[in-house]
């Protein structure tokens, strides 16, 4: 994995304000991990269901037996190729797709 430079300019450019950028892109970035994590135990799930082992083994050997299966490695390879989270959200970011609102501060009561 190599390292990839961010363009603070641009970075500060696409915001306005650089540090609600830094935290709108963490979120973001939590959003896209949070979705590819659930799509990959989706598949998973999947491929556990059409090829169910049986659960009752009687020796530990019966376990250390079955092999790796295909399909899963093959969905795992896939995900670990994909770009990182935090990769898409500043993308995102720079790109203008991502909007976002700042809550208004509620004004202490006047006395």
């Amino acid at each position: 994995m190599s390292i990839k430079p961010v363009d603070m300019e641009r970075f500060y450019q696409s915001a306005g304000n650089i540090y609600e950028a830094i935290v709108v892109t963490a979120k973001r970035a939590r959003q896209v991990h949070d979705e590819l994590q659930l799509e990959l135990n989706q598949r998973l799930e999947t491929i556990k269901q059409l090829t169910q082992a049986p659960t009752t083994t009687e020796n530990e050997e019966d376990l250390e037996n079955v092999g790796v299966n295909p399909d899963q490695l093959k969905i795992s390879l896939e995900f670990e190729t994909r770009p990182k989270a935090t990769d898409v959200a500043l993308d995102e970011v720079n790109a203008g797709k991502v909007t976002w609102r700042v809550k208004d501060a509620p004004e202490p009561p006047k006395e």
